[in-house]
């Protein structure tokens, strides 16, 4: 780990963002739980209020679920183009402080403070002015969780929510994940979760008694950054660069489908979205990858990497046709299909793009 100067980072995280957003153009939501999403028998729950979580009604839960766990639930059409416009507020205000500033969605981001252009001396002042002038300028509400690193602010951003922010200084940060069960560390998913515990990792200090030597052995390149944060400390810099490696779309159908022709034709606007963020930026990609749900709810995905960026819609098209044929006939009926490019690249980076062999 880098011995520099202890760095001040701000995690600014908006409370519950889209719902929010509904609920200050429509008058009539406040205080009522909303979600944004599909409120047909087979959507999924963008986001929910927090008059709705109080209900269990989270993102990415089905809506037939979500209606019957909170059964005066409003749906609301997602407007994501309203959306994209506040969050572009949002980074305006994060610019009068810092141009150190790394957007992980439209709804969060990590700012270095460590000199900000204010000349606020203390981190947690810097996050009270940007909280009060985005509440001021949208309407809304943000949390902030400040700290020495990216890990812990992330962290302390969600210790007040909502509406709320929470300092980890570096005296505390250690301590602060020894009783964190590792579900709750970022990046840390369901699967490793459980890989965790079966090997009697329940907490952050029951990673920290591990050498590095068991946590890279167990988890590959990722243990070594398990074994750090265990210990409160992260080194990774905020990086205002930093670029989007992937980009998908799909799609939850009305009917669960079993015919490779019916599939194909819904590919077609999946694909069409992919495309068009990719010929909008510049950006082509070399890995495109199928996503499959059945109607179990079980997720496959199939992936094919070329030497070379696809070149064309009509490329990617092929690639992602050729995965689901491979996967027929399905071995039950497919709910949702879900098409992506990864390993993106600028076109000033790109390599030639040379016709496909497929």
């Amino acid at each position: 780990m880098n011995e520099g100067r202890q760095r001040k980072i701000i995690h600014v995280d908006m409370d519950a963002f889209y719902a929010s957003v509904e609920q200050r153009d429509s008058p009539e939501l406040r205080g009522k739980p909303v979600a944004v999403g599909g409120s047909r028998e087979r959507g999924v729950v963008a986001a929910a209020s927090y008059e709705a979580r109080k209900f269990g009604v989270r993102s990415a839960m089905p809506s037939i679920t979500a209606k019957r766990q909170c059964p005066d639930l409003i749906f609301v059409k997602p407007r994501f183009e309203v959306y994209k416009a506040v969050s572009q507020q949002i980074r305006e205000i994060f610019a009068e402080h810092t141009p150190l500033i790394e957007p992980l969605s439209l709804d969060e981001a990590y700012l270095d403070v460590t000199d900000n252009l204010q000349n606020i001396p203390l981190a947690r002042d810097v996050a009270l002015t940007i909280r009060a002038k985005i509440k001021e300028v949208t309407g809304l509400n943000a949390s902030a969780g400040i700290s020495y690193n990216k890990f812990l602010a992330k962290l302390a951003s969600d210790h007040r929510k909502p509406n709320g922010q929470y300092v980890i200084s570096p005296q505390m940060g250690p301590a602060f994940v020894e009783d964190l069960p590792v579900g709750k560390f970022h990046g840390i998913g369901p699967a490793t979760s459980a890989k965790m515990m079966a090997l009697g990792l329940h907490t952050g200090l029951d990673i920290r008694n591990q050498t590095l030597e068991f946590m890279q052995a167990n988890f590959g390149k990722a243990g070594a950054y398990y074994y750090w944060i265990s210990r409160g400390v992260d080194d990774r810099e905020v990086r205002p660069d930093r670029v989007r490696k992937s980009v998908g779309a799909e799609n939850t159908f009305s009917m669960d489908l079993t015919e490779f022709d019916a599939m194909v034709a819904e590919l077609q606007p999946l694909i069409d979205k992919v495309w068009q963020y990719c010929d909008e930026r510049g950006s082509r990609g070399r890995t495109v990858t199928l996503k499959v749900k059945f109607n179990d709810f079980e997720i496959i995905t199939r992936s094919r990497s070329v030497p070379v960026a696809v070149s064309s819609r009509s490329d990617l098209e092929r690639l992602a046709v050729a995965l689901l044929q491979n996967e027929m006939p399905p071995p039950r009926p497919v709910r949702l299909l879900g098409v992506s490019l990864s390993s993106l690249q600028g076109e000033d980076e790109a390599e030639p793009q040379l016709g496909l062999p497929i």
